[in-house]
């Protein structure tokens, strides 16, 4: 039966792997206001037994049984990034609205395909990309839009996290082009993410990767330059090869008339906020704006999260829809597609030797 207007959101997981805890946590365990865990699915039993009987929900192994059954106003596609896609297309014949997590798809092709199957099902299509709403980058956000910056110079990103070998044990699927990717991909997807939303489109790209420490098919160092759209140049650094623990996932923006650094394990301590025009309440930013997480996930899916319910319940702007999701998939298509060719590629384009969501 549909939920009547006041009735909270009821939102069913497909997929209760290491990511699905954050999700459940929240949305099972009464933390978003307007939304309840109604079911969670995974095809292997046992994990969805246990994750719903956590939450006293029903939990089921196939999503199809789940929608017609539970009827969820929010399905969560929490399954290996290279599943994404193809089961959120499938989804979407219910009529449901969609969150998936990142990646939305490892193909542009498929993502054009979900967007497509979302717009025709006249359904919201959100894709997770929960450190947009880090109360740093929250504020960082805000300086940009404001132009306090003046002409942009530099953006770069860092993501020096610890990724072993145990980790990618976990599941055969991790670390592989069919279903994964690497470094780029999984980990620093949403610093990428930011940085593009900061700085504006990208106009070519160039990239060189190295598998270093662990036994899997793809990158877990990269170093990538850019150059944007208004003449503006960047930085990617990104690896999983840190040791022995998690370093820094920051970000910096430096213009004409600013320079701000957001740096931390997560993406949530104000470092630097110097600008040439001070404002009020400036001087209290460093001080104000950081948090500190238990871990590299950060507090951001609580922020996304009520961001999915008001733009579901009130209309709200959707701030990473399907075609925000696919922007960032793009220059990760790009910047493998430089790996393997050797050269620099502009955007926009379309893939030809990237291995990404290739099974061969």
């Amino acid at each position: 039966m549909t939920n009547q207007i006041n009735d909270p959101l009821k939102f069913a997981l497909v997929g209760c792997g290491r990511i699905s805890v954050r999700h459940s946590q929240l949305l099972g365990g009464n933390q978003i206001d307007g939304a309840v865990l109604a079911a969670v699915c995974d095809i292997e039993s046992e994990k969805a037994e246990a994750l719903g009987k956590q939450f006293n929900v029903p939990a089921y192994t196939d999503m199809h049984e789940m929608m017609k059954t539970e009827q969820p106003d929010v399905v969560v596609v929490l399954t290996e990034s290279g599943n994404h896609a193809k089961q959120a297309i499938e989804l979407a014949q219910y009529g449901k609205h969609i969150v998936v997590e990142k990646p939305m798809a490892l193909r542009l092709r498929d993502a054009d395909q979900l967007i497509e199957e979302c717009d025709r099902n006249r359904i919201k299509l959100f894709v997770v990309k929960q450190n947009r709403f880090n109360v740093p980058v929250v504020q960082l956000r805000k300086a940009m839009e404001q132009g306090r910056f003046g002409k942009l110079v530099m953006g770069t990103v860092r993501v020096r996290w610890c990724r072993d070998q145990g980790y990618y044990d976990q599941a055969p699927w991790r670390g592989t082009w069919a279903q994964d990717g690497g470094v780029l991909t999984n980990q620093a997807s949403h610093h990428i993410d930011l940085l593009e939303w900061m700085m504006g489109r990208v106009k070519k790209v160039s990239a060189m990767t190295a598998t270093q420490l662990v036994n899997i098919e793809a990158e877990d160092t990269a170093v990538v330059t850019l150059e944007f759209a208004n003449g503006a140049l960047g930085i990617i650094e990104a690896t999983t090869a840190t040791r022995p623990k998690d370093l820094e996932g920051s970000i910096s923006i430096m213009g004409d008339r600013g320079t701000v650094e957001i740096g931390g394990f997560a993406v949530n301590e104000m470092k630097t906020w110097n600008f040439a025009e001070p404002q009020d309440g400036d001087n209290e930013v460093l001080s104000k704006y950081s948090v500190n997480p238990p871990n590299v996930y950060g507090f951001g899916h609580q922020a996304y999260y009520n961001h999915v319910v008001n733009a579901i319940r009130e209309g709200g702007p959707n701030l990473v829809d399907g075609l925000e999701g696919r922007r960032s998939l793009e220059l990760i298509n790009a910047i493998y597609e430089s790996v393997e060719t050797g050269q620099t590629i502009p955007l926009q384009f379309s893939p030809h030797y990237s291995k990404l969501g290739r099974s061969n």
